[in-house]
């Protein structure tokens, strides 16, 4: 059984603000060394959103786990020098702010390619490098009403507002597809001996994960002989994703007697479980419907019967009888109560408050046969400096001292 981490080995110099530095998080997650290079004032989002615990954000405890911080001012010709002697030893850098923010200060790819041609440089920001929107500030959930993924709701006084139970997509999954392609220009590097140049927007990142309802508004642009609804619906349109489960009645949530359970029997091998299970085979005769995709839409008749079996079992009760009788049925939690599932804790253990400041949720990656990593605390403004600067770049604590008197850490 290895005991190296998976990434051991690759090395990560951060210039990040804010929640996009959740990019180089799953890499210090499974073991790379990730250096967060900050000002000496430091990065905002210790401060930022909430629940703020013991001073500090949940936000940067979570994003910077398992990382080193450095820090330097930019500004000063040393400083720059020595991000550039962390970028000769490095496989990638990571650029998670505004686009062009290095290259202002002086350490843009090219120059950066002068130091270490196999550096690997991302870009990730708001609405990408290009386009009409590539300058626009943003953060949080801009690139999520951007691709549509937000519908306004309105309370009862009149106002507009955002809806309450929307979990964020760009900025989560936008650092997810960078740390992918991060990877592979890695990977690439290493075999060619040759870096490169990329860059990602969080708002892309959005659209892309909805690209169901994308693609099927598109779809629906071309004539209806060309394309139809599903043939269970007698080829009537639905409208794409969520929006088309509206009227289903084998697959629908119910109501069980403590809660709520997700039913899909959509597949009529599974249907006809159901039945026989709940012994009401009748329904089946009845509705035997197609063999695939068979939501029973619109079947009110249907729809009360199930109703009223549903509402007699616990939703315990349902998910054994899912197991015994073959039939899919889920649980339906919310983000406070998904963590008492013995399957979330069985999958899904926090890190301990007293290893990382906040009970934390792993990365839900297992090894087989070997024990999960468990990353350091997220550090502290310029934690590491001297670390770094000895262990990496060999100084002595002479010109540390003089570095420091000089103003390239702070004042």
């Amino acid at each position: 059984m290895s005991t190296t981490p998976l990434l051991s080995g690759v090395r990560i110099i951060e210039s990040s603000l804010l929640g996009p530095g959740l990019i180089s998080t799953f890499f210090s997650d499974l073991g790379a060394d990730v250096i967060k290079v900050e000002p000496p004032q430091g990065d905002y989002i210790r401060q930022m959103t909430w629940p703020i615990i013991d001073g500090v954000s949940l936000l940067h405890l979570h994003t910077h786990r398992g990382k080193r911080s450095i820090a330097l001012d930019l500004k000063t010709d040393e400083g720059l020098s020595i991000y550039k002697e962390l970028v000769s030893s490095a496989d990638a850098v990571v650029e998670a702010m505004r686009p062009g923010t290095l290259e202002r200060l002086g350490l843009g790819y090219e120059v950066l390619r002068e130091v270490n041609p196999k550096i690997v440089f991302c870009t990730l920001s708001g609405y990408g490098s290009s386009g009409p929107y590539q300058n626009m500030p943003s953060h949080g959930i801009a690139y999520d009403t951007w691709a549509g993924l937000i519908n306004p709701v309105v309370d009862d006084d009149g106002f507009t507002r955002i809806p309450q139970d929307m979990p964020n997509v760009g900025i989560n999954v936008g650092p997810m597809l960078g740390a992918f392609a991060l990877l592979a220009g890695i990977t690439r590097a290493r075999a060619t001996g040759e870096g490169c140049q990329m860059e990602l927007a969080q708002s892309d990142a959005a659209a892309y994960m909805d690209w169901y309802r994308i693609e099927t508004w598109k779809a629906y642009e071309r004539p209806e002989s060309e394309v139809t609804g599903n043939p269970a619906d007698n080829y009537e349109r639905r409208p794409p994703g969520l929006a088309g489960m509206w009227e289903g009645v084998r697959y629908q949530i119910y109501e069980s007697s403590d809660g709520h359970v997700l039913f899909m029997a959509s597949e009529q091998a599974f249907w006809k479980n159901f039945c026989a299970g709940v012994g009401r085979l009748d329904l089946f005769e009845k509705w035997p419907g197609s063999k695939y995709a068979d939501h029973a839409k619109g079947n009110t008749e249907l729809h009360l019967e199930l109703k009223e079996i549903f509402i007699q079992k616990s939703s315990a009760e349902w998910l054994e009888f899912s197991e015994e009788e073959n039939t899919p049925i889920a649980p339906v939690y919310n983000a406070q109560t998904a963590p008492t599932d013995p399957q979330f804790q069985h999958r899904l253990p926090f890190y301990s408050a007293d290893d990382l400041g906040a009970e934390q949720l792993p990365l839900p990656v297992k090894i087989v046969g070997e024990e999960s990593i468990v990353p350091t605390k997220a550090p502290s403004v310029g934690e590491h400096t001297d670390e770094v600067l000895e262990k990496i770049l060999g100084y002595d604590q002479n010109r540390i001292i003089e570095l420091r008197e000089n103003g390239v850490f702070g004042k």
